[in-house]
């Protein structure tokens, strides 16, 4: 069926359903209105972690109201988020596809003077909204129900609507987006991703995710408009190059640190309800042993959005608590004491401000709380011109094993335990080279011949500078009093 003849028989189906305009009828459950109580803080909350300012409904801290910023509500239904759009916005259009359904809208909230409310189909060419009108784009529970090619064609008519000049910090227009989680539902972030527009002057757009989460049921991702031309530099490099797709598959065939986060894990002491922030969580192995295991809630952070997707996805269903994020843990922030424990595998290598970082670890642990971190380290002598090379090809900050412990002290830490664990990195490559060896075969037909050998070369690469003594592994545990 095609997907315009699908959207016509959804259209039929919601008008036939819309005859008993409550929360539960739009939502096609008996117990909606719970589950509206439920998720409404969900989405306040998913919100405030990524712009944690003091509005009470915090996707319009963005909106100062007193700079009257124009907002597009795409999908409004009977008007859940609209009163609170309203209150915010300067001027607000609230666009739903059943007439009746934005009647009932329009006779909830039409005292607001600055609401239009329209009965328009986002994906109609006939909808008429103007190129470089709109501040802010809102929709909740819309694009969930499109096919793939009308969520492309939705989000290249939003980077049209969206102005080119904005006044928020970041420079650029924001987007922002809430559904519930069900399976492929992080296909959008690879449609957004590739959304690109030229205007009538030559000017390229795209979007660049700004943030993205799962809490419970609701996946939340934001959005900028940006100039093609802006760089993003390391956040596309993980992507395009370090963890393309198909490379996020081809490390987790090899890796096999099960072992070690088992070991690692034990360290901390978890204890049921306990907080947990996981910083370059990956895929979020680590992550889900540590809810699964010990029944801890865990936050994961990484700035590769190949990883949060893959995160995401495995997430969905499962009943332990684990959250993830698309976030930069230099410029993230969260409230002081806010964590029992933090944790990071081999992530913190790439930056280059590491006592920035370690005092915000320390702001964001409670009192008693610990900080474990495994990372690549270099010995204290000079390194050869090849290691340099390498070092400076990844653009890594590395440190020898003692220094690395000393940083970690000055960010007022104490009992801080560094601990060259070389040897053990040693003995898990070649475990990780022997394994990919015998399933050469298999791997080969899953992946290709180009891949085995960058696998095997790399792995090759890491023993050699590891057994030189060049290149360290270093196990980093200390202690907020």
């Amino acid at each position: 069926m095609a997907a315009q003849e699908e959207r016509e028989v959804q259209k039929n189906y919601w008008i036939e359903h819309s005859a008993d305009l409550t929360v539960e009828a739009m939502m096609l459950d008996s117990k909606e209105s719970d589950l509206d109580k439920e998720e409404r803080p969900e989405v306040n909350l998913s919100l405030t972690f990524l712009f944690p300012l003091s509005f009470s409904f915090p996707v319009l801290s963005l909106l100062p109201s007193d700079e009257g910023k124009s907002v597009l509500e795409l999908g409004a239904g009977i008007g859940r988020f609209t009163r609170e759009l309203a209150q915010k916005a300067g001027q607000l259009i609230a666009l739903d596809f059943i007439d009746n359904v934005i009647k009932k809208n329009e006779e909830v909230n039409g005292h607001y003077k600055n609401v239009k409310f329209m009965c328009a189909d986002v994906t109609s060419p006939d909808l008429k909204i103007a190129d470089e009108s709109v501040d802010l784009i809102f929709s909740n529970w819309l694009l969930m129900y499109l096919s793939d090619n009308q969520v492309e064609k939705v989000a290249e008519r939003m980077v049209k609507w969206l102005k080119v000049v904005a006044t928020f910090s970041s420079g650029s227009l924001v987007f922002i987006y809430l559904e519930t989680a069900s399976e492929n539902i992080t296909q959008p972030i690879t449609v957004f991703k590739q959304c690109h527009i030229v205007d009538g002057s030559g000017n390229s757009f795209e979007l660049s995710l700004v943030g993205c989460k799962c809490i419970g049921a609701y996946i939340c991702w934001i959005w900028q408009k940006v100039s093609s031309q802006n760089e993003r530099g390391f956040q596309q490099f993980l992507d395009n190059v370090q963890y393309k797709l198909n490379g996020i598959l081809r490390y987790e065939r090899v890796f096999g640190q099960a072992e070690t986060t088992k070991e690692f894990v034990a360290k901390l002491d978890l204890k049921p309800g306990q907080k947990a922030l996981d910083v370059g969580c990956g895929i979020g192995g680590g992550d889900f042993y540590m809810a699964d295991k010990f029944d801890v809630d865990v936050v994961g952070i990484d700035l590769s959005v190949n990883m949060i997707s893959f995160a995401i996805e495995r997430a969905i269903g499962l009943k332990c608590s684990v959250e993830f994020e698309f976030a930069d843990c230099t410029k993230k922030e969260y409230p002081d004491n806010t964590f029992d424990v933090i944790y990071s595998r081999d992530t913190i290598l790439h930056i280059q401000d590491k006592p920035a970082l370690f005092r915000s670890f320390f702001r964001w642990l409670k009192p008693g709380g610990k900080v474990l971190i495994s990372d690549y380290c270099k010995s204290s002598g000079t390194p050869s011109s090849e290691f340099a090379e390498y070092i400076k090809q990844r653009g890594y900050d590395l440190h020898d094993v003692k220094a690395y412990g000393h940083m970690l002290w000055d960010a007022g830490f104490v009992d801080v335990i560094a601990e060259d664990r070389t040897d053990q990195f040693i003995k898990v490559l070649q475990r990780e080279l022997d394994t990919v060896g015998k399933d050469k075969d298999a791997f080969i037909s899953d992946f290709s011949q180009e891949d085995y050998n960058a696998i095997v070369g790399g792995w090759k690469a890491k023993l050699l500078r590891s057994s030189s003594g060049e290149q360290r592994w270093g196990l980093f545990i200390a202690k907020k009093n």
